[in-house]
């Protein structure tokens, strides 16, 4: 549905030694799938929408999916996303109600498509994992699955582990090349989980140590010098945990990675003693 969106831009500006935040606040008419609620704008006046949606988006499956004569269960079905758009310029040309045209193979609910109002309505078609070769719509899809089977269905598999096998690639794949992929995705998620746990670990920190910035807030040299060194000790001190932490992790899988993530952990303590000047004896 066509739709007023509000956009906002803040600014951070120094006042009277106080840090204040200026927002400025636009507004712009566009397509949007869901309702956008006009009531929380900053001026909802001249920027209203309706109330509800005249259209719901909605997603219709096939009670049963099968590639060649396996039925797909429901988590495989699930891991079909290569969404097409439906051509409308492929069907004959019907009569329609004179507010109801198609453009850019979309449905609009509007005398003029190229100049909407708010509260017009569009509407398009599309379509996933087509499986017969006689499809007016293209040729069948080809897939690459991991999966137990029973009897005619493909069902999750649980490992010893108690892992589930229920892969799906949308394209033809050896056995050796699907479990290479999925190797790669999970090293990309697990080396992700860590960036994020430094992240919120360095996040913590910092936040933390705040209190000692703001005994010092009113000095603007000595302000800029303690926030950098901030910065550096919670950039330190979450780095050598965050070591820590993937080392324990790795402890009873391979130890040796452990004692180096270990060593590293604990750099930067000695990079900091080392740089002391030593203590002269009496």
């Amino acid at each position: 549905m066509y739709q007023w969106v509000e956009y906002h831009e803040s600014r951070d500006y120094q006042e009277n030694g106080e840090t204040k935040t200026e927002t400025t606040y636009t507004y712009n008419t566009e397509w949007k799938p869901e309702l956008v609620n006009s009531r929380n704008f900053d001026k909802e006046i001249g920027h209203q929408n309706p109330s509800a949606m005249a259209v719901e988006s909605v997603m219709v499956v096939s009670p049963e999916v099968r590639t060649g004569p396996f039925i797909l269960s429901k988590g495989l079905v699930e891991q079909i996303n290569n969404f097409q758009t439906l051509s409308l310029g492929d069907f004959p040309v019907f009569n329609l109600d004179p507010f109801l045209s198609i453009h850019d193979d979309y449905f609009y609910h509007t005398p003029n498509p190229r100049r909407p109002e708010v509260g017009d309505v569009r509407v398009r078609f599309s379509f996933a994992g087509l499986s017969s070769d006689n499809s007016r719509h293209g040729p069948a899809q080809t897939v690459s699955i991991v999966a137990m089977q029973r009897g005619e269905q493909l069902l999750p598999f649980k490992t010893r582990s108690g892992d589930t096998l229920e892969i799906l690639y949308l394209e033809e794949l050896s056995a050796e090349e699907v479990f290479a992929r999925e190797h790669q995705f999970n090293s990309m998620k697990t080396w992700g989980l860590r960036a994020a746990g430094w992240a919120l670990m360095f996040l913590g920190i910092q936040l933390s140590m705040q209190i000692i910035y703001t005994l010092v807030d009113w000095v603007p040299v000595l302000r800029e010098l303690v926030s950098i060194g901030l910065k550096i000790f919670a950039l330190c001190v979450s780095c050598s945990l965050s070591l820590i932490v993937i080392g324990f992790g790795w402890l009873y899988y391979r130890p040796l990675v452990a004692v180096a993530l270990g060593a590293l952990a604990v750099l930067p303590i000695f990079l900091a003693r080392s740089g002391l000047p030593a203590k002269k004896n009496a």
